[in-house]
């Protein structure tokens, strides 16, 4: 291998931009700053809508004629 062309490999702090949540990780970057982090995003809180996902499943089977399973 090809010596002193690798970059160095540091541990570096990330920002979050939504709510200032900091922790430490490793990076060619001397700083990452991202716009979501595991506190702040909908999906790892728990306040994540699945309520679209019900109305398609309505729209395609008015749009198909399938009758629900009431019927």
């Amino acid at each position: 291998m090809k010596k002193d062309i690798h970059p160095n490999y540091n541990t570096v702090t990330v920002t979050c931009t939504t709510c200032g949540n900091t922790f430490e990780t490793g990076s060619v970057s001397k700083e990452v700053r991202v716009d979501t982090c595991s506190n702040c995003h909908p999906f790892y809180t728990g306040e994540q809508k699945f309520g679209k996902a019900a109305g398609q499943v309505d729209k395609f089977n008015r749009r198909y004629g399938r009758k629900s399973d009431n019927e």
